[in-house]
């Protein structure tokens, strides 16, 4: 009897050390947190605007959505349904947008004014090209003709000068631009293409290289191409393993982050290298056998591949878990977040089985065999037009999913209409204390390259700290449009404690020596979210950096949370040369409880003054 009753109290007690253990993983392993039970509309296009705002959308075609518009947008005596909201991560509110067209399955980016840029989609609004400003009771406007031609399951980038580049859809072989031009021929596109009715080429993977040139990834393989001249400039080996990495076979891609550490030494010269890691898909008849029945399991590979080099090879790895369908989200840390998809089957109505609800954090700069690691499950699956989107405190919004041809609430998979965040490791209460960001110096112009000081206070004394600016994406079909992520170069750090009041413990607080990007390439025109990164715990993203080309002009434009740069390119009298200036308003934090804000400025210096490497 008395061995018996041990052995039941070691399997207690076992029990109790193995909860607790799975306890401490959840929290080790990142969290979970549902911010709206509904939103009214499905979440299959996702960006985050200058205003910390996240405007969302889905298809107008999709039947009634769960929103209706205010009856003075609608027709007389008819009840019309929102496809659009815009939301407020900081409150949760959310209100109904008003979109004309349809809206399914289109690209966007953010334009170099903070403007979001939508275009194409299907029947009306497959050439539309749709604008939304981010301020207060704004709406969407349409131009009916914006796009030369149709561009159904496109993608987009902006580019050095400004421009957006749209490039692909269903049945189109060539690219464009906003504002509109002429057409280009782009045979790739054809030649990647798998069949007819299942493409596996469609929402291409668009990255802008470091020398200005635009790496294309469809299928299973990749060109360099300059834009400008309709040149390829090189074509990538093909990337093995006999799967396709394109929608439907739809897997994902991210430009890993580029260092610029070393920059300053070299200016507008530095020569920046650039990874790319493509992951997921499937083998290119899944869709036709997922129609059949059969869903055949996704990969686990994925490519990195090395596309500033000479010699470029694929890296070939495997994620801990088959998926399909997920989304590539960059951190503020530079680690990659892995999340949504499906284990079996394919992009589309009906046809993927075996939702994966755990993420996976990719960590690019570990050893080979210690760069995954499986984060804390959801319990809602998020399947075909889902989406995530990284937020300015360092949780990713996470929305969508409705592999149903409307909205449906007792299919397999139902519409989702739910929003939710996940808090990456970083944010666990076992982790360090987030930097705390105070102010950026001296509030004056800066030039390419030119320094400047990121000012922050944490509780103990860092031992590894770096600045990273990450450009806010548009994101749809496991694709983050323009998504970018750069480590800038770093000079003196300086650091001082203050004891805090009654305690023993100590403040520490640092000065950090930092240098802006070196030229467009390397930084396209539009907004970065800027954070510390302490011991691998970032701070709260502190404002929106923007680099602008010479005939963009942008002013007095604010973020409502953390302040703004907003940028301004000059020219010498007399000169056609141009230089950077950039506005920073911060807020001090005292001002932003109170909900105002204090403008100081930080600019860049003229080139003609000799302190910028472009353009001299």
């Amino acid at each position: 009897m008395v061995a018996k009753f041990s052995v039941l109290l070691l399997l207690s007690l076992c029990s109790v050390l193995f909860t607790v253990g799975l306890a401490g993983q959840a929290i080790h392993n990142g969290k979970w947190k549902l911010l709206k039970k509904s939103i009214g509309v499905s979440a299959m296009h996702m960006a985050l605007l200058p205003n910390d705002k996240v405007i969302v959308f889905d298809r107008t075609d999709a039947g009634p959505s769960n929103l209706t518009l205010p009856q003075e947008r609608c027709a007389k005596d008819q009840i019309c349904y929102a496809h659009s909201v815009e939301f407020n991560p900081g409150n949760r509110n959310f209100r109904p947008l008003t979109i004309s067209t349809d809206t399914w399955c289109s690209s966007g980016a953010l334009s170099t004014n903070g403007e979001l840029i939508q275009t194409g989609g299907y029947g009306v609004g497959e050439r539309v090209v749709r604008r939304f400003k981010p301020c207060a009771n704004c709406d969407w406007k349409e131009d009916q003709n914006g796009l030369n031609v149709p561009r159904w399951y496109a993608s987009n980038q902006v580019l050095p000068d400004g421009r957006v580049v749209i490039i692909g859809g269903r049945f189109q072989f060539n690219y464009e631009f906003v504002p509109k031009s002429k057409i280009h021929s782009l045979p790739f596109l054809e030649e990647t293409r798998y069949s007819v009715y299942v493409p596996n080429n469609l929402y291409p993977f668009l990255h802008l290289a470091p020398d200005g040139n635009l790496f294309v990834f469809a299928n299973d393989r990749a060109i360099l191409l300059d834009y400008v001249n309709n040149i390829v400039v090189k074509r990538f080996p093909v990337l093995p393993g006999g799967v396709s990495r394109n929608y439907p076979s739809t897997g994902s891609s991210a430009l890993l982050p580029i260092s610029l550490v070393g920059q300053k030494s070299s200016g507008s010269n530095f020569p920046a290298q650039a990874e790319v890691l493509v992951c997921g898909g499937t083998v290119a008849d899944a869709n036709v056998k997922a129609d059949a029945g059969v869903y055949v399991p996704a990969t686990k590979t994925c490519g990195r591949l090395v596309i500033t080099s000479e010699n470029p090879k694929w890296e070939v790895e495997e994620m801990p878990i088959n998926r399909v369908m997920g989304d590539m989200i960059m951190l503020p840390t530079g680690d990659v977040l892995i999340i949504n998809g499906a284990a079996k089957g394919t992009a589309g109505w009906g046809v993927a089985r075996e939702p994966v609800l755990s993420p996976v954090l990719y960590k690019p700069w570990h050893k080979e065999s210690s760069r995954f690691e499986v984060l804390t499950p959801t319990t809602i699956p998020r399947l075909y037009h889902s989406t995530a989107h990284l937020l300015s405190d360092g949780r990713v919004l996470v929305g969508g999913s409705n592999p149903n041809a409307n909205y449906n609430f007792t299919s397999l998979y139902p519409t989702e209409l739910s929003l939710e965040t996940f808090s990456p490791p970083y944010l666990s209460p076992s982790s360090r204390s987030r930097p705390l960001l105070s102010s950026v110096k001296p509030g004056s112009e800066l030039g390419y390259v030119q320094k400047f000081y990121v000012e922050f206070r944490v509780n103990y004394e860092a031992e590894k700290i770096y600045v990273t600016m990450v450009a806010p994406s548009f994101t749809t079909h496991s694709f983050a449009m323009n998504q970018r992520l750069l480590v800038l170069d770093m000079g003196d750090v300086r650091k001082s404690r203050t004891k805090k009041p009654g305690g023993s413990k100590s403040n520490h607080d640092y000065s950090v020596e930092s240098f802006a990007p070196a030229r467009p390439e390397l930084a396209p025109p539009g907004y970065y979210l800027l954070f510390v990164v302490c011991d691998g715990v970032p701070s709260r993203g502190i404002g929106y950096f923007s680099v602008q080309d010479s005939r963009y002009v942008l002013d007095n434009i604010w973020a409502s949370t953390c302040g703004l740069f907003s940028p301004r390119r000059v020219a010498k009298p007399g000169s056609t040369r141009f230089g950077l200036v950039l506005r920073f308003r911060y807020p001090a934090i005292f001002d932003v409880l109170a909900g105002s804000f204090v403008p100081v400025r930080v600019g860049f210096y003229s080139a003609w003054r000799g302190r910028v490497g472009n353009g001299r």
